[in-house]
């Protein structure tokens, strides 16, 4: 692999309907896109997810861009011939953290690498299936009648899995409601880190519900009170922001603190180090699947791709095309089947290519970068 040229873009989308979360109401994804050209005319497309400010994690939409200008693009330019996307990753860990911006370069790469090779990016990365389940990730809403107003909307599209965003005062009570009225779905909680130790015992009461699993409960950063809170109950707990890399798995699986992972794409660094997670935790009966951050159709992409992978167990956070936007920025769009599958293109790369029209409609600064 040789890059000769790379594209960086920031962009910015306003969601159809605000998204509430534990950390705040969104309105607007603000994201970038990297662009990258090899000598023979191919290019991969990679998106940072950074916010715009730093609520999910350190990073945020301008400090990626200065990562990835100032740092990731020199890195691409001094590296001249290299073997895959999985030598550039290793050859770049000494860049700490900032694996989101890291995780647009590393896609880009693989689309391109699949490219190259003429086969999907999905079969590129060892992916066992052309086929993957989504469930719908729903934001927090002011009654419980409101929240089962909107999963019956949901559940009349094909949906199998529901994931309910809570937060202390919007969680118990809510959770019942759902129960009672959909006795029968898959059921989970995604709290984003909301709470402590001493919620324990709305956890326990939680155990009643029959959930899925229950996603981030305690600090974004933690794996030690997890593991105090997963003895103490039945229902799963997935990780999520606690999980940065193979290493944070196999911490937190030796002291039995999560008995899922969501492996966001962003949040490790790309799909080189999603790919060794969920084999890691997979072998160890840790199973996982693919989370999002409310993403545009780059991101998208690569999420469909790595979700194809063996220990991806779980529906995932895989977005339609109308889901979050008016816009679509990729063609062709995405659209779940009636029972909430996708259907992943045959195409080498991702199967994907940039809305030319709606990229340059929704960018706001454009950057070219040629060694």
């Amino acid at each position: 692999m040789k890059i000769s040229k790379v594209v960086v873009r920031r962009m910015s989308l306003d969601f159809k309907v605000p998204f509430r979360t534990s950390f705040g109401l969104n309105t607007t994804k603000d994201f970038s896109i990297v662009e990258l050209h090899d000598s023979d005319g191919n290019v991969g497309y990679g998106a940072c997810s950074a916010f715009m400010r730093p609520w999910y994690n350190e990073e945020t939409t301008m400090g990626a861009l200065f990562i990835i200008k100032e740092y990731l693009i020199p890195a691409l330019f001094d590296a001249g011939d290299f073997k895959d996307p999985e030598w550039f990753f290793d050859h770049t860990s000494w860049i700490r953290r900032n694996r989101m911006a890291r995780a647009s370069v590393d896609c880009a790469l693989w689309e391109l690498y699949s490219k190259e090779l003429g086969i999907p990016e999905y079969k590129a990365l060892g992916g066992v299936k052309d086929s993957v389940e989504a469930g719908v990730s729903l934001g927090i809403e002011d009654t419980p009648d409101k929240l089962l107003a909107t999963i019956e909307k949901y559940m009349k599209q094909g949906y199998r899995r529901v994931k309910c965003k809570i937060k202390p005062g919007y969680d118990i009570n809510y959770m019942r409601a759902v129960r009672k009225e959909y006795g029968d779905i898959m059921l989970m909680v995604d709290a984003n880190s909301a709470y402590t130790l001493a919620d324990i015992d709305l956890f326990k009461e939680m155990d009643e519900l029959g959930l899925l699993m229950i996603e981030q409960p305690l600090a974004s950063d933690d794996i030690v009170d997890h593991r105090h809170l997963q003895a103490a109950i039945k229902t799963p707990i997935c990780l999520d922001e606690s999980i940065d890399s193979v290493d944070d798995a196999r911490r937190a699986i030796e002291l039995g603190s999560c008995k899922i992972i969501n492996i966001k794409v962003a949040r490790v660094g790309g799909l080189t180090e999603a790919r060794r997670i969920q084999k890691f935790a997979g072998e160890k009966g840790v199973y996982s699947w693919c989370g999002g951050m409310v993403d545009d159709g780059v991101a998208r992409g690569h999420n469909m791709a790595v979700a194809t992978l063996p220990y991806y167990r779980y529906p995932n956070d895989i977005p339609g095309s109308d889901r979050y936007y008016a816009d679509d920025i990729v063609t062709p769009s995405t659209f779940i089947d009636d029972h909430a599958m996708i259907h992943l293109p045959q195409l080498p790369g991702t199967g994907f290519e940039l809305n030319q029209e709606v990229v340059e409609k929704h960018t706001l600064e454009k950057w070219e970068f040629t060694k």
